[in-house]
């Protein structure tokens, strides 16, 4: 049988860094080359990042991005790496208009190029807007092995390019994705690619990226499977890393040229001798997925790392408030960024608690944060007295006190501000705008409060596992969670329980479920309309909250995106 070695460069791009992705392939490339490898293919858009959302739109970020790729081209030849056959996505444009696109580069050319054909349009995904779908499929045979590809959402839809290769007869099927990463999204992937590696009647190499975009994170998680499904290689999670596995394929006939399925078979020969038999690599590298929690937590902790770094910050600053959430966000900024680089804050006010007080410090101290005691009851007393401030106004005032002071230490220190508000609240609209809502991100914005207690006590289990001092105190996960905003003051106060509470949002907001859904779910009719009356109330407040790492079906942003001026109410009608 024929021998390949792939390689799988699972790497982590920057969004209009052309000249940092290209040294990035040019790199991973060399490791590909030096580790024997035939064929490497990178993710989808990899020479530009992903998603560049209306940039696509830009003729001139487009025609760089084709100037880019030829370059590349040269520069792998010259790095002494043409001679592996390199799979590399990028933008391209032509006189249709913006293209999703990935190209095959071999002794320093561009053998192949092809174009996106499904274009996503749902949740996260406006592809409709910013791109043309491709009628090609561009086949490259080297070493007598014939390679299709498909990018991305190809492989995700029933037919096209897949049914079209299979038909063609390939001997392999490459595919470039940008597969953004969601809870139990394993769970669909597998036996999604191992369909379509049946469908095509070939084995198919699944490259993800891995990375932080602004609220997406990718999880990586590349795969090899068999024409028969089975997996014969898999990266880890949410690292680089390359993976590279020698195949056994069976040579078919000769692909020709012509149309199959409404879409164009294109062949490139590059080369028609098949490899001299070599020794395979010992072993196939199949890594384990991750835990559920290991899983959330990693992708929070590299989207976090990742919006901060790649936007020219290297600290942060937020308030810790001796509360679970500030707790869990502290943590979480700590394994992404080293604890020396977090800033805690305390800012008490005349209602704060000795016990929360302590409880910040205790935190501090856990995960070797800075930490200073910024107290507000003096710049509070001033709006208070001078505007006669009571009630709901009275609360607010100290929020808003809290939010304006970390924006001042980000000024005066250069620290990025992490808000600390979780999807519960931000559902219901338990949040000051200006006040604890202010930020440039918020790490756990598509976190439900009840799963932030999960998380907390996942990561303290770890760390006592690994003989380590957990990070979040005990206290900050057991106490009755509380504003803190007047005198024994708790959520409860103003929130049903979180449990029940985060069951109703899971299904009016996760599931779009409606009035009777909800009762027949078994939910009382006073409890439904009162969450439903907050979160639809609550709209032009989540429209204001910063970006943060999107890990469920249905984040607030992109996925969920209702007008914020509404007179339509969920209700017995």
């Amino acid at each position: 049988m024929p021998q390949l070695r792939i390689a799988l460069a699972q790497v982590n791009p920057t969004v209009g860094d052309l000249d940092g992705n290209s040294a990035l392939t040019v790199a991973w490339t060399r490791k590909a080359a030096e580790a024997g490898a035939h064929v490497v293919v990178f993710p989808e858009m990899s020479l530009t990042g992903y998603p560049v959302e209306d940039l696509s739109l830009r003729k001139t970020f487009a025609e760089a991005s084709r100037k880019s790729l030829e370059i590349l081209a040269r520069r792998l030849d010259e790095a002494g790496c043409g001679d592996v056959l390199t799979y590399v996505g990028y933008l391209d444009l032509d006189e249709e208009g913006p293209r999703d696109a990935a190209a095959a580069l071999y002794r320093g050319e561009v053998v192949a190029r092809q174009f996106k054909h499904h274009l996503p349009n749902y949740g996260v995904f406006d592809e409709h807007r910013w791109y043309k779908p491709g009628t090609t499929l561009d086949v490259v045979r080297l070493h007598g092995l014939d390679i299709g590809m498909v990018i991305c959402e190809d492989i995700w839809q029933e037919g096209g390019p897949i049914s079209a290769l299979g038909r063609a007869g390939v001997d392999l099927v490459v595919a470039p994705n940008a597969s953004p990463y969601e809870r139990a999204k394993d769970d669909v992937r597998v036996p999604l690619i191992a369909r379509r590696a049946a469908e095509a009647g070939a084995p198919l190499v699944y490259t993800n990226q891995i990375g932080g975009q602004d609220d997406l994170v990718f999880d990586g998680d590349s795969l090899v499977v068999g024409a028969d499904g089975t997996v014969l290689a898999r990266a880890p999670q949410f690292v680089e890393h390359l993976l590279v596995t020698d195949l056994d394929l069976d040579a078919g006939g000769h692909v020709t040229d012509g149309a199959l399925d409404g879409l164009h078979v294109r062949r490139r020969v590059l080369g028609e001798e098949p490899l001299p038999a070599y020794e395979p690599l010992t072993g196939s590298v199949v890594s384990e997925p991750l835990s559920d929690e290991a899983e959330v937590w990693s992708a929070l902790v590299v989207g976090l790392r990742d919006y901060v770094h790649k936007n020219g910050f290297s600290s942060v600053v937020f308030g810790f408030s001796g509360g679970i959430d500030s707790a869990v966000v502290a943590a979480l900024a700590a394994d992404a960024l080293g604890g020396d680089n977090v800033y805690g804050v305390s800012m008490p006010s005349r209602y704060s608690s000795d016990h929360s007080k302590g409880d910040a410090a205790d935190l501090a101290r856990r995960i070797g944060a800075h930490f200073r005691v910024e107290p507000i009851e003096d710049m509070v007393r001033v709006y208070v007295d001078q505007l006669k401030l009571t009630g709901l106004a009275e609360e607010n005032v100290q929020a808003r006190a809290r939010g304006m002071l970390l924006m001042a230490l980000s000024n005066l220190d250069g620290h990025l501000v992490l808000a600390t508000g979780n999807k519960t609240e931000l559902a219901v609209g338990y949040s000051t705008i200006y006040g604890d809502a202010v930020g440039a991100f918020a790490p756990i914005k598509d976190v439900f409060k009840t799963h932030v207690w999960h998380l907390a006590r996942w990561r303290n289990a770890e760390a006592e596992k690994r003989g380590e001092t957990p990070p979040i105190p005990p206290n900050s996960i057991t106490k009755p969670p509380s504003a803190e905003l007047r005198p024994d003051q708790l959520d409860t106060d103003s929130l049903p329980d979180y449990a029940l509470l985060d069951d109703i949002l899971d299904d009016y907001v996760e599931g779009d479920r409606g009035y009777a859904d909800l009762l027949e779910a078994g939910f009382e009719p006073e409890t439904i309309d009162r969450v439903v009356r907050m979160v639809d109330k609550a709209e032009f407040k989540r429209r204001q909250y910063p970006p943060g790492t999107k890990i469920t079906f249905k984040a607030f942003g992109r996925d969920r995106r209702l007008p914020i001026t509404n007179a339509w109410r969920e209700g017995k009608a």
